[in-house]
């Protein structure tokens, strides 16, 4: 059998196949994605992929662009919170004085700000 025989390519899909004996297997090779440190934001969009968009997950993942889009979106995430975290306590006049003054108050409105910019967060770049 020549070469041409042992390879075969779906025009329709693009898959291309390898026979092995005598069944011709998907010709499947790991990609060269490369590896991103993904935090909190990434995991929770991956999580969320996983068990609610699942068709858009096996795409990313098929793709090889998973991991890519994980980090693209934790980076955005973090960027996002801690910009919306800083323009909640200037507004809300959580300042150092009142973290010197009153410790409990300052702490009750920062844990406040950061569940609000979560939920914020998570409704614009996670869970859509």
């Amino acid at each position: 059998m020549n070469e041409l025989q042992k390879h075969y390519t779906n025009e329709q899909t693009g898959i291309s196949y390898v026979l092995v004996g005598d069944y011709y297997l998907p010709n499947l090779v790991m990609s060269n994605e490369p590896n991103y440190k993904i935090g909190k934001f990434g995991l929770m969009r991956r999580s969320y992929l996983k068990n609610h968009r699942k068709g858009l997950f096996m795409n990313l993942l098929t793709s090889g662009k998973l991991n890519e889009h994980l980090y693209g979106i934790d980076q955005t995430s973090h960027e996002r919170f801690e910009l919306i975290c800083q323009q909640m306590a200037v507004t809300e006049g959580v300042t150092e004085q009142l973290k010197s003054e009153k410790q409990m108050l300052w702490v009750q409105k920062m844990l406040n700000i950061h569940n609000r910019a979560l939920e914020i967060i998570c409704e614009e770049l996670i869970y859509i």
